[in-house]
C-alpha cells in the first residue's frame, strides 16, 4: 500500500506538529492541563523484532485439512488462508502503513482508567466542524486512515472549504493501541460517556459523530445520552428493524405477514446472517477468553476476522485470487496485523461479553424503548420516516452487529433502510448540518443520518437522496438547531 499523498499545506502542518509536540494541534487551555486529564502525544513504533517474530509464526503454521465441500459453507477455504499466508510471509511490508500512521498526529488520555488512544487531525479551515469517527469489529483506526486527507483537505479533492472537518479518531477501549481494560463494563454507553469526555478535553464546543458496527452502538448512545456540543450523528449502520421482525428472527420464526417486496429481501438476508453468520459473535458473547488460539497464531487470528460476514468475506477471497476489488490485500492485512501487534485478539472481543453479559441495555436500542443506564430513565421509541430508496448507494448485503439476547434488533444498512416504518412524531433538524453531513458521508456508502433536534411532527430532508434523516433522541437539544450560523 502506497502512503498517503499530503499537499504541502499538509506537510508542513505535520512537520509543525512533529517538532512542537501535542500543543500545536490542542486549543490553548489544554496544555496546562491536570495529570488526571492530560493529554500526551503518542507515537506509533513497532519493532523489527515483532515483524520477524509475525513471519516467523505465519511461517511455521500447522495447517488443516482442506474442507470437504467446494463452496464457503465450512467458512474460511484453506486455499484462500494459505494464499493470504505467503503474501504476509513473504511480500507484504508494515512498515508501509506504519509509515502512514506516522504522518498522522496522535494522543493518548486517561478517560476512567484506561488510556484511550486517538487520532487528531484538525483542518486548514478554521470553521471546520469537529468530527468523531469510531470503528467496529473486526475494524480499527486503519480504517479511516483513506478518509482523513479528503475531509479535513476537501478543497484539494474537489470539494469546498464548507465540506471541511476536524477529525477524532479513536481507538475503542481494548483496540488497538489504546489501553485493555483491566475490569469488565466497558459498553457502548460507558463508551459514549468516554468520548464525550475526550471531545470535552479537545475543547469542541460542538460537534458531530460517525460510527458503523460497534461504531454505530456507541454514536446511538452518545446522541441518547445528549451531551453537551453533540448535534447530531451519521450511522451506516442503522438500528431501525422493527420489534416483531427482531424477534421472529432471533428464534427461527416465519417472517410477519404483509411483508413489502423490499422488506421480504430484507428478511431474506437477516434471516440467513441469524441461521449462518452469528457463530463469530455468539462465542465471543459467550467465552472471550477461551479464544487463546487467534492470540498465538496470526494465520488463526486472520481466519477469525475474515470470517466476519459472507459478503466481506467473498470480497477478500477474491483479492487474495488476484481479482482486484473496492480493497487490496494490504488493506486486509493491515488491519489484522495491527490487532496481532497489539495483542488485542482476545480484549476486542471483550466488548461483546461485556455489552451481552453485564450491559443493563443501554448499548443496542430495541424499537419499543431504549434504557440509558447512566440518566436511568426510559428514553421513547425512535420515531421513523420511510425513507426515499438509497439509489444504490446504501449496502444490500446485511452486515448486522451480533445480537446474542431475544428481540435484539440487527443492524444492517440495507436491512435496516428497508425496514424503517412510517410514524409521526420525527424531529427538526436544520438543513445546513444535515446537507454538509450527508454531502461528505458518501465516502461510507450511505446509511441514515440521526440528528438532534425537538420533536415537531416534521422532517426535513436532506437534498441527497441517498441519506434518509431521522429522530435520534427526544427532548431539547443543547443548542436549538435552526439558530446555528452553520456554513
Amino acid at each position: 500500500m502506497s502512503a498517503t499523498s499530503f499537499s504541502p499545506t499538509r506537510r508542513s502542518l505535520l512537520a509543525v506538529a512533529a517538532t512542537a509536540g501535542a500543543a500545536s494541534l490542542l486549543p490553548e487551555r489544554l496544555v496546562a492541563a491536570t495529570d488526571g486529564a492530560a493529554i500526551r502525544p503518542f507515537h506509533v513504533n513497532i519493532a523489527e523484532a515483532d515483524l520477524v517474530d509475525l513471519r516467523r509464526r505465519v511461517k511455521a503454521t500447522r495447517w488443516p485439512d482442506k474442507e470437504t465441500v467446494t463452496d464457503r459453507s465450512q467458512g474460511v477455504q484453506l486455499a484462500t488462508i494459505q494464499k493470504l499466508a505467503r503474501y504476509w510471509s513473504t511480500e507484504y511490508d508494515w512498515r508501509k502503513c506504519e509509515a502512514r500512521l506516522k504522518a498522522l498526529p496522535h494522543f493518548i488520555t486517561e478517560i476512567d482508567g484506561v488510556d484511550i488512544h486517538f487520532i487528531h487531525v484538525r483542518s486548514k479551515h478554521e470553521d471546520a466542524l469537529p468530527l468523531m469517527v469510531t470503528h467496529g469489529w473486526p475494524g480499527s483506526i486503519i480504517e479511516q486512515l483513506k478518509i482523513v486527507e479528503p475531509l479535513t483537505n476537501p478543497t484539494a479533492h474537489g470539494a469546498s472549504a464548507s465540506d471541511a472537518f476536524h477529525l477524532v479518531i479513536p481507538s475503542l477501549p481494548g483496540y488497538g493501541f489504546s489501553g485493555k481494560p483491566t475490569a469488565a463494563g466497558w459498553t457502548p454507553v460507558s463508551i459514549a460517556r468516554a468520548w464525550a469526555t475526550l471531545m470535552q478535553r479537545l475543547g469542541y464546543t460542538r460537534y458531530v459523530a460517525q460510527g458503523g458496527d460497534w461504531g454505530n452502538a456507541v454514536s446511538e448512545v452518545m446522541a441518547l445520552q445528549q451531551p453537551p456540543g453533540l448535534l447530531g450523528i451519521h450511522t451506516n449502520m442503522a438500528a431501525t428493524v422493527p420489534a416483531d421482525v427482531s424477534k421472529a428472527l432471533s428464534v427461527g420464526g416465519p417472517p410477519p405477514a404483509g411483508l413489502s417486496g423490499d422488506e421480504k429481501h430484507a428478511w431474506d438476508q437477516l434471516d440467513d446472517f441469524y441461521r449462518h453468520g452469528l457463530a463469530y459473535a455468539q462465542e465471543m458473547s459467550n467465552r472471550p477468553q477461551t479464544l487463546y488460539g487467534i492470540a498465538d497464531s496470526p494465520v488463526g487470528l486472520a481466519a477469525w476476522m475474515l470470517d466476519h460476514d459472507i459478503r466481506s468475506y467473498g470480497m477478500i477471497s477474491r483479492v487474495f485470487d488476484g481479482k482486484t476489488e473496492g480493497l487490496t490485500r494490504d488493506d486486509v492485512l493491515d488491519n489484522v496485523t495491527l490487532y496481532w501487534l497489539t495483542n488485542t485478539a482476545i480484549s476486542s472481543a471483550r466488548l461483546y461479553w461485556d455489552t451481552t453479559q453485564i450491559s443493563t441495555g443501554g448499548g443496542f436500542l430495541r424499537r419499543q424503548g431504549r434504557h440509558d443506564a447512566g440518566c436511568r430513565e426510559r428514553l421513547p421509541r425512535r420515531n421513523l420516516c420511510r425513507p426515499e430508496k438509497l439509489d444504490g448507494a446504501g449496502v444490500s448485503q446485511a452486515h448486522p452487529l451480533q445480537q446474542a439476547r431475544q428481540g435484539r434488533a440487527l443492524r444492517g444498512v440495507g436491512a435496516a433502510g428497508t425496514f424503517q416504518r412510517r410514524a409521526s412524531g420525527c424531529v427538526q433538524i436544520a438543513s445546513p448540518i444535515a446537507e454538509r453531513l450527508a454531502s461528505v458521508f458518501r465516502h461510507y456508502g450511505c446509511g441514515a443520518l440521526l440528528a438532534a433536534g425537538q420533536r415537531t411532527g416534521e422532517i426535513e430532508k436532506c437534498r441527497k437522496k441517498s441519506i434518509a434523516v431521522v429522530a435520534a433522541f427526544s427532548g431539547p437539544p443543547p443548542v436549538p438547531l435552526r439558530r446555528l450560523n452553520l456554513p
